[in-house]
């Protein structure tokens, strides 16, 4: 480790003593040496001691900074890990990072750029528009046709930054791992590398053009959502140029209700969105918390959302996609048996697993939920509870599951904080149960079979020839097999007519011996021995060559 990475890891622990986050683990899962070191660093005394577990953990990241607010922000959503107040605490940091210097904004994109920032913008504005822990935006105008944009552009060594401190995590996520025993709930070596994946993708800003690109062109006649356009020329890993929006935060309820916004209908939408871009586009934006979201200032009565920031995306399986929603739908018709059969054929429980007990446990879980009105049933706390109910029959993580959930949830809380009586089941039943016949049946049947017309119509003229090939092919591996088995045995009939006169050799020569010991004449004695010795040179002489047949 260099010299910055041991002060590093020193402030790192002096922040995780000064809250007392050691006193949270159980004694009897600290060894002596851990409590030893504990002692050897005496002068750095918790300060923290009448707070609650959760604040201290929050309060402790916000110390170390924009790396560990992320990681905090992304553990919220973990409550198939953590308990909810935990999970409630962590969901409060906010990511309020001050901004870094002009000249080192104007360095960075103009590297990015291998030009001067003025021969390509006009109006660069030396005040950031935003400052967050990964990047910067500045504004600025195109030369080229007037546009107003923006410029997203990667913090000074950030990448280094980012990295040192993922290694120290990951290490102190092995000494959990290590104390905390190989049953342990809370799994500290997947959950770094979970956010390792998730940190390390916001930092290759070309990648997040492209998965903006991807997801405008998914929705480029849609009524509901806009996707700014990106100027793929002038995005490359540490710099993105995109266009600016003028829109009103989702979050901003006065501005919305000034405007005359349709609330209902825009809480809807969002609920539409998120399952067609997980359904129909199987591509989904999974950072949709409301600094990313914006409402288009036109047509208030008809309103749009315009969405930004696209380093966090998703995808799901088609097997994921189906099961999930047979999920929900099997949730709402009460049907606890098929939601058992679900995680079992998915393959994210043991097939080994007893139904009836698993069905009886969602059960549990599931029923008392009906207690409440359906505008009042959150999708994400039912995926959920249904998770934690599956880990208890050692269901397999599966991270992209968890990014779902997490956006599910940021969904829902955005629609009932615009529309605080939003049915999503009467949002989305529709969707889902049109989703399902779309997949299954007759009219499932045929869309596959148009898909797959053209490349069978390609295939059809090699159609006898291959049917050829392969009966040919077929008629040469059984006579194969045949000359395999002829000579097979031949090779057993080899081996019992060697074994006969090796046994044979044997029962001879202690014959002779017996009878030489008995005093019978020496020619008859003599004569057997011999025999029995030619006999199991001929034995052993006959026997089949190993491993040839």
């Amino acid at each position: 480790m260099s010299i910055s990475s041991f002060r590093r890891a020193y402030q790192v622990i002096k922040t995780t003593l000064h809250f007392g986050l050691d006193e949270l683990l159980p004694t009897k899962l600290t060894p002596w040496y851990f409590r030893f070191l504990r002692r050897c660093l005496f002068w750095l005394t918790n300060q923290h001691k009448n707070s609650a577990g959760g604040e201290r953990l929050k309060l402790a990241m916000q110390e170390l900074g924009p790396v560990y607010i992320k990681f905090g922000q992304m553990l919220s959503t973990r409550r198939d890990l953590l308990t909810d107040e935990w999970a409630e605490e962590l969901s409060m940091l906010q990511d309020r990072v001050p901004p870094f210097a002009t000249s080192l904004a104007r360095t960075a994109i103009e590297i990015e750029l291998n030009a001067p920032i003025d021969s390509l913008f006009d109006d660069f504005d030396d005040t950031p528009l935003a400052s967050a822990s990964i990047s910067q935006v500045h504004t600025a105008t195109l030369k080229s046709n007037g546009k107003a944009v923006v410029l997203k552009v990667l913090r000074p060594d950030v990448e280094a930054k980012v990295h040192a401190d993922l290694q120290l995590m990951s290490q102190v996520a092995e000494l959990l791992d290590t104390l905390l025993g190989a049953n342990n709930r809370l799994r500290p070596i997947e959950v770094i590398e979970d956010y390792r994946t998730t940190i390390e993708g916001e930092l290759n800003l070309k990648l997040e053009a492209l998965n903006g690109i991807k997801l405008r062109n998914n929705f480029l006649d849609s009524s509901t959502l806009y996707i700014p356009y990106m100027y793929e020329e002038l995005c490359f890993t540490r710099l993105i140029v995109m266009e600016r929006i003028d829109a009103i935060s989702v979050s901003d309820m006065h501005g919305l209700q000034a405007q005359g916004t349709n609330l209902k209908l825009l809480a809807e939408r969002g609920v539409e969105l998120f399952f067609t871009q997980v359904f129909r586009d199987n591509f989904f934006h999974a950072d949709m918390h409301p600094g990313n979201i914006f409402v288009s200032r036109e047509h208030p009565d008809n309103p749009k959302y315009i969405g930004l920031d696209f380093g966090i995306m998703g995808t799901l399986t088609n097997e994921d996609k189906r099961y999930l929603a047979e999920n929900f739908l099997a949730f709402f018709n009460r049907d606890y048996r098929r939601i058992a059969q679900l995680y079992i054929e998915s393959g994210w429980v043991s097939p080994d697993t007893d139904i009836t007990a698993f069905e009886q446990a969602v059960k549990v879980v599931c029923e008392p939920m009906f207690n409440k009105a359906l505008n009042e049933i959150s999708f994400g706390h039912v995926l959920l509870e249904l998770f934690r109910t599956a880990r208890r029959f050692d269901m397999v993580v599966q991270p992209q599951l968890v990014l779902l959930e997490k956006t599910l949830l940021y969904v829902e809380g955005l629609g009932r904080q615009l529309y605080p009586q939003l049915d999503l089941w009467q949002t989305a039943k529709p969707f889902l149960e049109g989703w399902i016949a779309e997949q299954v049946g007759p009219k499932a049947l045929l869309k596959k079979t148009k898909e797959k017309l053209p490349y069978w119509a390609d295939k059809l003229p090699e159609l006898p020839e291959l049917i050829y090939d392969n009966l040919k092919v077929g008629r040469n591996f059984v006579n194969s097999q045949n000359k395999l088995l002829d000579r097979y045995l031949k090779q057993q009939q080899k081996a019992h007519k060697s074994h006969f006169l090796l046994i044979t050799a044997a029962v001879l020569i202690l014959s002779g011996v017996m009878l030489f010991n008995q005093g019978v004449t020496a020619w008859i004695s003599h004569t057997t021995i011999t025999a029995g010795i030619v006999t199991w040179i001929v034995g052993w002489f006959s026997r089949p060559k190993s491993g040839k047949f």
